[in-house]
């Protein structure tokens, strides 16, 4: 039973938080209610004031849950050693996840332009220490002769830049192809072109 119990819990969290990531990409915080957001998830107001007691706890918890699930695009960094692959892996992930969850992109994307103004200091905690090891990674690649020099920061800046624009700006990208999102084809045509710019450009070959 308790198992049981867990695992409702574990569900009707993840409806909520993805369906709170969609209002608050088009509606942003200030616009986004508790009521839409229960009724996107299709659960009724009350459970969602059950596991998440006010706005700002649910918009702090999609924030940071959006943070993990890039931290695990980013584990190749820990599990290969080649910069190709680690880079070549990283890129996809991250366009993976622009493609599929564009609206969470969206939203971070909000909060950062807003200087972090609701969750500035956990933003800070769990960003800050996680992109100094990433940092570190590529300053290993440039003192041992792997990749040309680049400064390690303006790196991830370039490689966030690229991958995320597929889901800020997918308007953008809908209304320059013909008013339709990418198809497969075209998305790995675009997965391929943004890897091969990026590593030619610190001497690499894709």
């Amino acid at each position: 039973m308790a198992r049981r119990k867990g695992w409702i819990r574990q569900q009707n969290v993840e409806k909520i938080l993805l369906a709170a990531e969609q209002v608050f990409a088009e509606k942003g915080y200030a616009g986004a209610s508790m009521g839409e957001i229960a009724q996107l998830a299709g659960l009724p107001k009350s459970n969602v004031h059950y596991y998440f007691s006010t706005k700002e706890e649910l918009y702090r918890d999609v924030l940071l849950e959006l943070l993990e699930v890039w931290k695990q695009d980013a584990l190749c960094f820990e599990l290969y050693d080649d910069p190709r692959i680690v880079l070549s892996t990283y890129i996809r992930a991250k366009m993976n996840h622009s493609r599929g969850r564009a609206a969470g992109s969206k939203v971070w994307a909000a909060e950062v332009m807003q200087g972090g103004a609701v969750i500035g200091d956990s933003l800070r905690d769990n960003l800050y220490e996680w992109a100094k090891l990433k940092e570190a990674k590529i300053r290993e690649w440039v003192e041992a002769g792997q990749i040309w020099p680049v400064e390690p920061s303006y790196l991830l800046y370039m490689i966030w830049a690229s991958t995320q624009h597929y889901a800020d700006f997918d308007y953008q990208i809908y209304l320059l192809n013909d008013d339709a999102p990418l198809d497969d084809t075209q998305f790995e045509h675009a997965v391929q072109s943004v890897t091969s710019v990026i590593l030619r450009g610190i001497g690499l070959s894709p």
